[in-house]
């Protein structure tokens, strides 16, 4: 059966543990003095050898042919371990055993002597998934273990660790490896499982794994299985990878703010099987390259990640500033950490394309900065940069002017009015006559000007008269001509439950105080509150200029039904009358 390189080629000692000197050197020699802790307790990222680690030191303590410190991988106690039929060292899986039962459980067996072996070992990985009841039963076992018992736990988050479980381990601390060391690794594993791995195949798949030995070795695996030459071009096809030349291009086209090429590379990538998020994420690797080799040219070249040579850096830092830099970086790891739950990955990538080639798109204060800085240029990018939409200052509502009756046809404008026709103009109207009838004025001879009337002159069929000033009915009984043009006012500061109220109120100004007469008990109560008189001594002030007093009463409110009457014979003045050409 076949076995993937990660499991064949764990290391089975402290010698073949990679990139890890200042912890294996000090387990070897506390295995080799027997100077042993009773907990452990290692932390690191993912694939680093905690677990690798832990077995090798399990093995160590036990194994009955010691070779400074290393076990010697022959002994039935080493092979017992190895293959997993010795019952002394037990692994366990925290995130699938955190309850407090199987603590317990585990607590009770530890305390019996181990059978064939020196130390009983318990390997706890993922120690942070217990939850805080098996911690608390773990903590006794801890503080007062047998001297045939070992703990050693491994976690990849520390913070979630109580720190009454710190305080009784020895912490070691795993780095992530070299991508130097990684390389040499899977050169090494390549030759001896006969596979033709060139050095920048090593070098790609060394920083793609992040730092983990194991996921180095699962790409190698994986890029090895058809066979034949490891290249470079090999692992970017089999991976879905868009490679450092095709990424320095697209690069290219978003420094050049080229939205149109970038898209269509976009494409070319896309349909070639390209994946859109490891697209972005060689974007944003390439584009921390950048900054770093911008912002700490002479100390950073240790921080950068070797995937592109000095020639290309120089071409692609021309002329950009280390803010678009960072602003497309943000961008790029905003955009990538919402890819998994996108429901269309190339379309989230092609919009954080153009947002990277316009930053106005964003709308926010990044990327107008960024606009900023580039006006203060004053290169072509600016120039062709689009102004920013201005928005119309929201205008103060008027209060509402007094509207004709429904049928009353508009008013004609002056300049709306038709040509006259080819016979005489007519003339205004005169006076109407004492009989009531109206007659047309004789031809050529001037209409002597109306007496001043209450209605407003006739129109002839036909022909619009200009129309006449309509005087504003005069305020009700009790009501003051401030109340009228103020009432709008208060109702712009107010809630719409008051804005009916107010229509059946009348107010009177009587030297500093504003007297709110209502019409009905219903209506007083709802405008007597601090929030209306506030409104309305509020307003009324403004326009008087001095501070004035609000009073609620009964009476006044509703108008009579003669004022009533009234009302409605104004409204009927308005209406013109018409004449018919004799």
């Amino acid at each position: 059966m076949y076995q993937a390189l990660y499991r064949k080629w764990r290391p089975k000692s402290f010698t073949d543990v990679v990139g890890q000197a200042h912890i294996t050197e000090t387990l070897r020699r506390q295995a080799a003095q027997g100077r042993l802790s009773h907990a452990y307790l290692f932390t690191g990222t993912r694939g680093t050898g905690k677990t690798t680690c832990a077995k090798i030191l399990a093995k160590a303590v036990n194994c009955q042919h010691p070779v400074d410190g290393d076990p010697c991988n022959q002994c039935p106690a080493c092979l017992g371990i190895d293959n997993g039929s010795l019952l002394d060292v037990l692994e366990l899986d925290a995130a699938s055993n955190n309850g407090v039962d199987q603590v317990r459980a585990l607590r009770d067996e530890a305390v019996y002597s181990p059978a064939s072996v020196k130390y009983r070992v318990y390997i706890i990985d993922e120690v942070h998934m217990l939850s805080i009841s098996a911690f608390n039963a773990l903590l006794k076992i801890l503080e007062e273990p047998p001297a045939h018992l070992i703990f050693i736990l491994a976690t990849t988050e520390l913070h979630k660790v109580p720190a009454t479980i710190l305080s009784r381990c020895q912490r070691f601390a795993f780095k992530r490896l070299q991508p130097r060391d990684i390389a040499a690794r899977l050169l090494y594993v390549a030759r001896q499982e006969d596979m033709d791995l060139t050095e920048d195949a090593a070098g790609l798949l060394s920083r793609l794994s992040d730092g983990a030995m194991r996921d180095a070795l699962s790409l190698l695996d994986q890029c090895g299985a058809a066979g034949g030459r490891i290249d470079g071009e090999r692992v970017l096809d089999v991976l879905g990878l868009a490679g450092n030349v095709q990424t320095a291009e697209l690069m290219d086209c978003l420094l050049r703010r080229d939205a149109q090429s970038a898209l269509l590379l976009l494409d070319r990538l896309y349909s070639g099987g390209k994946d859109v998020g490891a697209l972005l994420g060689e974007l944003s690797t390439l584009t921390r390259d950048l900054l770093i080799r911008m912002t700490a040219p002479e100390g950073g070249a240790a921080l950068l990640s070797g995937g592109y040579d000095n020639a290309a850096m120089d071409g692609l830092s021309q002329g950009v500033s280390p803010t678009r830099l960072i602003f497309m970086a943000s961008q790029l790891q905003s955009v990538s950490a919402g890819l998994p739950l996108s429901a269309n990955r190339r379309t989230d990538a092609e919009l954080c394309l153009l947002r990277l080639c316009d930053e106005s798109l964003c709308g926010d204060v990044t990327a107008l900065s960024a606009r900023l800085a580039r006006l203060e240029e004053g290169g072509p990018a600016a120039a062709a940069a689009p102004p920013p939409a201005r928005t119309a200052p929201k205008p103060r509502p008027k209060p509402a002017p007094a509207q004709p009756p429904a049928d009353d046809p508009p008013p004609w404008e002056e300049e709306d009015r038709p040509p006259l026709p080819d016979a005489p103009p007519w003339e205004e109207e005169s006076a109407p006559p004492a009989s009531g009838l109206d007659a047309p004025p004789p031809y050529g001879e001037p209409a002597a000007p109306p007496p001043p009337r209450e209605q407003p002159p006739r129109r002839k069929v036909g022909i619009p008269a200009d129309p006449a000033p309509i005087a504003a009915p005069p305020p009700a009984a009790g009501e003051s001509v401030l109340w009228i043009e103020l009432v709008e006012q208060y109702k712009n500061r107010l809630t719409p439950m008051y804005w009916f109220m107010l229509d059946d109120a009348r107010g009177t100004l009587e030297g500093d105080e504003m007297v709110v007469r209502c019409g009905d008990e219903l209506t007083l109560e709802s405008l007597n509150c601090p929030e209306v008189s506030g409104v309305i001594g509020a307003v009324t002030g403004e326009k008087l200029g001095r501070p004035v007093r609000v009073r609620f009463a009964m009476g006044g409110g509703e108008a009579a039904p003669e004022d009533k009457l009234e009302e409605l014979i104004r409204q009927g003045s308005r209406f013109d009358s018409f004449t018919v050409k004799p």
